[in-house]
């Protein structure tokens, strides 16, 4: 798999998130270990049962605020505390093994390169998920700019585990790849990038070159065509 935006190694980082910046953190490989001795606890407000999803969310947030001082244990227990969810996540979205890996790195870098922005308003895992996110559609952004759109593997990738909303009957197994071979390459690229991507319609009418409206026209047919495949199959 070819670096692009979005996969960057460690070291380099298209978000701004320097090598210099990974280092102060302490986090040369992700998951790995960056101090010995025992495990200490982050800080939290000690109201919520232990082991449940609310004291996870706590206990990563507080890792995070204390990672944001450079403090490489900190740093450490925070990935470790939350990469899981960002693989899921960039599983979910279609990212096969590999492509997961490539992106959960890239999430990372960006999300220690902004570290000292993060004051808790939100949970750790809600922020880190919504730069996945950004990573995911800045990866294929980038897909969308090179020659031969529909035709390239970007689109399998994204496309062969996610689940579009509003659509019927994926419950039941019904590939939404084979579905989508079956769309004209410009209504498959309209869907991909509005229906899985989550780029407004504006933002895909300009990758794609042409207006508005028309991306919305594409969008409208080929979720009338997967529904009517998918009723065959019932």
């Amino acid at each position: 798999m070819t670096s692009e935006p979005g996969t960057a190694e460690l070291g380099t980082s298209e978000s701004g998130a320097s090598e210099s910046g990974a280092s102060k953190f302490g986090a040369s490989k992700f998951g790995a270990s960056t101090s010995g001795g025992s495990e200490r606890g982050a800080s939290g407000s000690g109201t919520v049962e232990p082991g449940t999803s609310e004291a996870r969310d706590e206990a990563a947030t507080a890792w995070a605020l204390a990672a944001r001082g450079g403090d490489p244990y900190a740093v450490d227990r925070f990935v470790r505390a939350l990469r899981p969810d960002v693989v899921r996540y960039l599983t979910r979205v279609g990212a096969d093994h590999q492509a997961a890996d490539d992106l959960a790195q890239d999430t990372f870098l960006r999300a220690l390169g902004s570290l000292h922005r993060f004051e808790g308003r939100s949970s750790a895992r809600t922020w880190l998920l919504s730069i996945a996110r950004r990573t995911v559609v800045d990866s294929l952004r980038y897909a969308a700019a090179r020659p031969r759109l529909a035709d390239t593997d970007d689109w399998t990738t994204c496309a062969d585990r996610a689940r579009p909303t509003g659509l019927p009957g994926f419950e039941e197994g019904v590939a939404l790849l084979d579905l989508l071979d079956a769309l004209a390459p410009e209504r498959r690229q309209a869907f991909v990038l509005t229906q899985l991507a989550g780029l407004a319609y504006e933002e895909a009418a300009e990758l794609s070159g042409c207006a508005v409206g028309t991306i919305r026209s594409r969008v409208a047919r080929a979720r009338a065509t997967l529904v009517e495949l998918l009723a065959r199959t019932q």
